[in-house]
């Protein structure tokens, strides 16, 4: 029988246990988790803060019991203090302040990601909220009841950023989003597809400052204003949403790792060292339009890797097929996804890339109702012609469309074969000629 432990007990740790023991009955599987819960969509949080959900209970789908029940050995509220990686053996401190170590045969690393935090002046002072775990979400829920707190300042408008600064707005209170980049969204979309979500979010109320840096956050004890590279503002409450950087501090010097300081790993999820893995966002993904390495924090992701992860483990070879870092989004109705890289990402990559962009409605002029116009973008490689990305956006449900997108990236698909792909009609769903036709047609 091999001993496995799995330290972390997420996305990804979850679909190794599951993986483990619903396939391979023969191992001990040991689960040390220091949280007091696992499995929980942080994606549902601002759903939950923006009272779309009745409460925080739907966005668990797993629990410490449910993994005892499989079999597996759980270890909650418990902290990892030290892995002797030499001898295979782990040094945990329980809830009750009780160490004890635990040797293992394979070591799963599954220890998930961390808010960055800005080096900003008043960083500490109390209202200051990060966005990651349920405690925070439930943190910011609590604050947010309090009449006092009138006006709330979102810093970053990545994809947490933006929906919370929806959230934050459908709760009443005067919403700013501070960006220093010069569009929002900017790691998944181009400017040219994120546009019109932003005017629709402005529109609705957020106040979205673009190109601004967060200097300062004033107080005494709790927040009263922040002065940026091109103001001062009052704001009674700020919420960090700046990005994650992996938790790899229990293999520091140890395991090999990214300049992003995740996990280096092959498409085994093994590290450098024999019998040691590491999923989810601690370590780095394959990303296939790239055709290189990439940290790539997604659930989607953590979970692939897990599954990947825990079968090499148990001893059958599996690799991973690589991924596009599909995502989406939906604020005030109106949808956006992407997949690959956008424009701006693959030049950046150096890439000799190009894009092709399309507007129009999702069905014939002639349908009135329910039919909205989308966007749509296509990155390419000018010189191989291989699809790199894709953007759409739309009011429209358009959502099924990128796993299209995704497939090509994955398969290196040519934007030249998209032409005269056979995509079906019927004015209920489409045009004859539609945009992903369109946009593929009008590439150079």
């Amino acid at each position: 029988m091999s001993k496995i432990i799995i330290i972390g007990s997420n996305h990804a740790g979850i679909a190794a246990t599951n993986t483990i023991l619903g396939n391979y009955k023969d191992h001990e599987v040991t689960v040390i988790e220091r949280n007091s819960y696992i499995s929980y969509l942080g994606c549902g949080t601002a759903l939950w803060i923006g009272g779309q959900l009745d409460g925080p209970d739907q966005l668990f789908y797993s629990s410490g019991d449910k993994l005892a029940e499989i079999g597996a050995n759980v270890h909650m509220e418990t902290e990892v203090k030290a892995v002797d990686f030499d001898n295979k053996v782990v040094t945990a401190v329980s809830k009750d302040g009780i160490e004890f170590k635990k040797p293992y045969d394979k070591l799963i690393l599954a220890t998930g990601s961390r808010p960055i935090p800005p080096n900003i002046k008043g960083i500490d002072l109390g209202n200051v909220h990060y966005v990651k775990t349920f405690h925070d979400g439930g943190d910011i829920h609590e604050v947010l009841k309090d009449e006092s707190v009138k006006s709330v300042a979102v810093i970053g408008a990545g994809y947490i950023g933006v929906e919370l600064a929806e959230a934050i707005q459908l709760r009443g209170k005067k919403t700013y989003m501070f960006e220093a980049d010069s569009s929002i969204l900017p790691g998944y979309y181009d400017e040219w597809v994120t546009v019109d979500l932003q005017k629709h979010m402005e529109k609705n109320g957020v106040a979205i400052h673009l190109e601004e840096r967060i200097e300062e956050i004033k107080g005494d004890d709790k927040v009263t204003g922040i002065v940026t590279s091109k103001g001062s503002y009052d704001v009674d409450m700020v919420i960090v949403c700046v990005g994650f950087t992996a938790n790899s501090q229990l293999g520091a010097g140890v395991l090999d790792t990214m300049p992003c300081g995740a996990y280096k790993v092959n498409l085994n999820q093994e590290t450098n060292l024999l019998d040691v893995y590491a999923v989810g966002d601690c370590a780095v993904v394959y990303s296939n339009a790239m055709q290189d390495v990439a940290y790539i924090a997604l659930a989607t992701n953590a979970v692939r890797s897990g599954i990947v992860g825990a079968h090499n483990a148990c001893g059958t070879p599996l690799e991973s097929a690589g991924v596009q870092g599909s995502n989406g989004i939906s604020i005030y109705g109106y949808n956006m996804v992407s997949t690959g890289l956008t424009f701006k990402g693959a030049k950046a990559a150096g890439f000799d890339a190009a894009h092709t962009d399309f507007v129009d409605l999702q069905k014939p002029a002639f349908v009135i109702e329910n039919n909205h116009s989308v966007k749509i973008r296509i990155v390419y490689d000018k010189t191989t012609r291989r699809v790199l990305g894709a953007q759409l956006a739309s009011f429209e449900d358009i959502s099924m469309g990128i796993h299209m997108f995704s497939l090509a990236v994955a398969k290196q698909v040519t934007i030249d074969e998209l032409k005269l792909l056979d995509i079906f009609f019927l004015p209920h769903f489409n045009q004859p000629y539609n945009y992903i036709t369109m946009a593929a047609l009008s590439a150079e």
